[in-house]
């Protein structure tokens, strides 16, 4: 039973699909079937019961899942602490997005348990560049907020928030339950500068060119809307100051909290992070001692 092959399961039993985990690892599917049945025939044990909608758990595979990822984050921690004897080990996280996030919270706790005496760096990023300075190598890994241009990177989704629209909290609009971004076209927008990823300038624009002040910071976007009755989108669920408002958009994709490295990244540091920012995402209601890498 090689390491490998327990990513492989593991991969297959957080996404639940064969196709979906065969992306997400870089591989094609038949492959990754192959090993599957292989480790089943060396455990004597179905480890899913497959559909043609995708596959669940047996008890036998949710037993393997605790442990495997148990023994992959050991051997992360291994890799990690021979290269730190080796010389000072260092990560670098670009963040963008809600520091009070509970998501982050607990992520950050679940990392330095993990990765105690490790030098953790964290770079905060505008809204400019939603990979956090990822593609010029400023950060090794990056915790931002999808959709952008994912050419040559591993991106891994967390969580999905709904979206609504920012207004003044005297805005006739505020009072609505939900809205269209329809209704908001004879609006100004908030942009941000020329040369921000277009498929992320997009998604903010609700899909459409908009005229608007240019803004490079949430608290821009903010002031943009206190005091030039500009409108803007945001994630649900963050607060607010009571001059401001949000009403949920029912005709807007959800907005992806995602964790991001570059492609091919072999990096036992970043790796960790990614799955460690999976579990935190995923167990919110555990205490981060209990997540799976956090051991």
């Amino acid at each position: 039973m090689e390491l490998r092959t327990l990513r492989y399961f593991v991969a297959v039993a957080e996404e639940l699909h064969f196709g979906r985990a065969a992306t997400r690892l870089h591989m094609s599917q038949p492959p990754l079937s192959r090993a599957v049945k292989q480790l089943e025939a060396e455990f004597g044990a179905l480890l899913f019961a497959r559909s043609p909608t995708g596959v669940t758990l047996t008890p036998v595979g949710t037993v393997l899942l605790d442990e495997a990822q148990a023994l992959l984050g050991h051997a992360d921690r291994v890799r990690v602490h021979v290269s730190a004897a080796a010389g000072a080990a260092t990560i670098t996280i670009g963040i963008l997005g809600d520091g009070t996030d509970p998501g982050v919270s607990r992520l950050a706790a679940a990392y330095r348990r993990t990765h105690p005496g490790i030098d953790i760096r964290i770079r905060d990023t505008d809204l400019t560049d939603p990979t956090c300075g990822l593609r010029t190598g400023l950060v090794d890994v990056a915790l931002t907020r999808a959709p952008f241009d994912e050419t040559a990177l591993t991106v891994r989704t967390l969580r999905t928030d709904p979206v609504g629209v920012v207004l003044r909290a005297d805005d006739p609009l505020a009072r609505c339950d939900r809205l269209r971004l329809a209704e908001l076209n004879d609006r100004r927008w908030f942009q941000f500068p020329q040369g921000t990823d277009p498929v992320w300038q997009s998604y903010w624009n609700g899909g459409t060119p908009r005229e608007g002040p240019v803004v490079r910071a949430v608290q821009e976007c903010l002031h943009a809307v206190l005091w030039n009755g500009t409108v803007g989108l945001a994630p649900l669920g963050h607060d607010l100051p009571a001059e401001l408002a949000v009403v949920p958009l029912i005709d807007m994709l959800p907005s992806r909290v995602v964790a991001v490295c570059k492609e091919g990244d072999t990096n036992p540091l970043v790796r960790s992070f990614i799955e460690i920012a999976a579990a935190a995402y995923r167990h919110q209601g555990r205490p981060a001692n209990d997540l799976p890498h956090a051991r």
